[in-house]
């Protein structure tokens, strides 16, 4: 997969993230220097989606993080095969929001406060991507729905999710257990499998054909 640089937009990352009282926080700890100097060591970098398409393609993991008007928080788990969150521009990712238990909270908190959090997390690299931004849910657009349902993908879907990214930002790999896909190990074993196979059916043709010389000698 190809590497994606990481993003400390200055404009935006700080004032969402590190609020005062974060601030306080890092000054009573010891990291608020480092932070307060991060985004001039870094520089500005473009605040597109685009560049994470890449990363996406391998993400089948994601969690949604809202609240209620009241700030009442909520996370939940969104998923699907690989792929299922798409880019649609330069500021906006979309999934398919597929039919669960019914509680609709998310839709509920999106209803009355759009501000939302995405982690994006890609355990096979141990990479993960957070993103803020705000959310709506789209239920009157089917062909967009249509068009965000992964291809052969059996779960039902009858609205869709926009989240227009404020900023990202990418996470180090530090504590993310690494994970491998069972498709990815059932594909590596086949390999292996038919490998071994393939010098069982030599060593066979070997094993013959010094048989016959030793007849013949």
């Amino acid at each position: 997969m190809p590497d994606i640089p990481p993003l400390i937009d200055t404009d935006r990352v700080p004032h969402l993230a590190f609020s005062p009282s974060v601030k306080a926080i890092q000054a009573e700890k010891g990291s608020r220097d480092h932070y307060a100097r991060q985004p001039a060591r870094l520089g500005y970098q473009t605040d597109t989606v685009a560049e994470l398409a890449p990363f996406l393609a391998d993400v089948d993991t994601a969690f949604l993080a809202t609240a209620s008007a009241e700030g009442r928080p909520y996370a939940q788990h969104r998923g699907g095969p690989k792929g299922f969150i798409r880019v649609l521009d330069d500021h906006t990712l979309a999934f398919a929001d597929f039919a669960g238990n019914r509680q609709y909270i998310s839709a509920g908190n999106l209803a009355e406060n759009d501000r939302a959090f995405l982690i994006l997390i890609d355990f096979a690299t141990r990479r993960r991507i957070k993103l803020w931004g705000h959310a709506r849910l789209v239920r009157d657009d089917p062909a967009l729905v249509a068009r965000l349902k992964p291809e052969g993908y059996r779960a039902q879907a009858d609205q869709a999710i926009l989240f227009h990214v404020d900023a990202w930002d990418i996470n180090c790999p530090q504590h993310i257990q690494q994970k491998i896909d069972a498709a990815d190990v059932t594909s590596a074993l086949a390999r292996l499998e038919a490998r071994i196979a393939e010098l069982e059916a030599e060593n066979a043709t070997l094993r013959t054909r010094i048989s016959s010389q030793g007849e013949t000698s």
